[in-house]
């Protein structure tokens, strides 16, 4: 993987509202990691970040259908790639919605 495209992966805390994107990995414990995976957070998943807590923790994502709810230092050992460093900038701009909108139906 390039080093360009490794620098897009963030941490799942810095995400802001509204914004969706791929997990990649996940920097926890195993205990923590097989709880969250049985919740459909495991590499390749789509997640959104739904909404935030007035005093801004915990946050709400969307992952495989369900709200759940993580506290910020959870969050921030959870590796995404956002939905727009998945776009190809070689393709016009129309094509690009394109290819966004079918990405997004295939998950």
């Amino acid at each position: 993987m390039s080093d360009r495209m490794e620098s897009r992966v963030t941490a799942l805390s810095d995400a802001k509202v509204g914004s969706t994107g791929t997990l990649e990995s996940i920097d926890l414990t195993d205990e923590v990691s097989n709880y969250l995976a049985h919740l459909g957070f495991l590499p390749g998943a789509g997640v959104e970040v739904l909404r935030r807590a007035p005093a801004g923790d915990p946050t709400v994502y969307g992952i495989d259908g369900m709200e759940i709810a993580l506290r910020h230092e959870t969050a921030e050992s959870i590796r995404v790639r956002p939905a727009e460093a998945e776009t190809n900038p070689a393709l016009p701009e129309a094509d690009q919605a394109k290819a966004q909108e079918l990405l997004e139906a295939a998950r």
